[in-house]
């Protein structure tokens, strides 16, 4: 059987004229694009920018809803209500729809950035709150996470679930990723980033930060924008998978989330 797989990556993380890295060029290369709603990263006219490039390339579009944050790029904590988090998100979730929809587009998916997405693994708070925007937008949206507590309450809720894995980043024991505060947490050599990737996509595998084999099976594959020469990466990746005899393609064309 034919393995597929949905290429992610973050993008819009730019601000005003800021560039993270060249969004056009990423999209050709993915069928799915987290993009940043304005609270971590992102502004109305790079929303708009991106939502426009995404359509324009047949790419899956997504909400990228992070932590107000803009100084720490919603990569820090942040202690926050039930109702703030909902509201956040849902408020978030809207405004890229708001662009999919004047552009003839649809909203294919949500993921949570950063610290947001890391907290409700284990913050039940968190998880309902994320859940619940996403259930009251609208219950057919794709929720894109990591196995944890956000994907057992999302499954209760019945919510279309797509498992998100990683591919520079490590594994903790538990299946959650080795914070960006500790040493080796992301994987910078490129062999090593096209072994672990072929291992999770084709076997279903993993090994964690201290030696332990992890079953993971994933339906999405996040590449990160702002890693150091992301575009040569991206694009040795997604040549791995095809050669590999892997196939790519946004979740909407999935079978089980038609």
């Amino acid at each position: 059987m034919t393995r597929t797989i949905d290429l992610c990556a973050d993008l819009g993380e730019g601000f005003g004229r800021y560039n993270i890295t060249n969004d056009a060029e990423l999209i050709e290369i993915i069928s799915s694009a987290n993009i940043a709603c304005g609270f971590h990263a992102g502004d109305p006219r790079t929303i708009q920018k991106s939502v426009q490039t995404a359509i324009k390339s047949r790419t899956g579009v997504g909400a990228h809803p992070g932590f107000p944050d803009r100084v720490g790029f919603g990569r820090r904590d942040m202690q926050l209500s039930y109702e703030e988090v909902y509201t956040d998100v849902l408020y978030q979730i809207g405004a890229v729809y708001a662009f999919a929809k004047a552009n003839n587009g649809t909203l294919q998916h949500v993921m949570a950035h950063g610290q947001l997405q890391n907290m409700a693994q284990y913050n039940e708070v968190y998880a309902e709150a994320i859940t619940d925007a996403v259930k009251d937008f609208d219950a057919k949206t794709i929720l894109m996470c990591m196995p944890g507590k956000l994907a057992e309450i999302a499954q209760k809720k019945q919510l279309n679930i797509a498992t998100v894995i990683f591919a520079d980043r490590r594994y903790n024991d538990d299946k959650s990723l080795v914070s960006r505060n500790e040493k080796n947490a992301v994987i910078r050599d490129i062999d090593e980033i096209i072994e672990n990737i072929l291992n999770l996509v084709i076997n279903y595998k993993a090994i964690s930060i201290n030696g332990k084999e992890l079953e993971i099976i994933g339906d999405s594959l996040l590449l990160h924008g702002d890693t150091p020469g992301s575009l040569i990466i991206a694009r040795k990746i997604k040549e791995a998978l095809l050669d590999a005899g892997v196939e790519i393609k946004p979740l909407l064309t999935w079978d089980k989330y038609k």
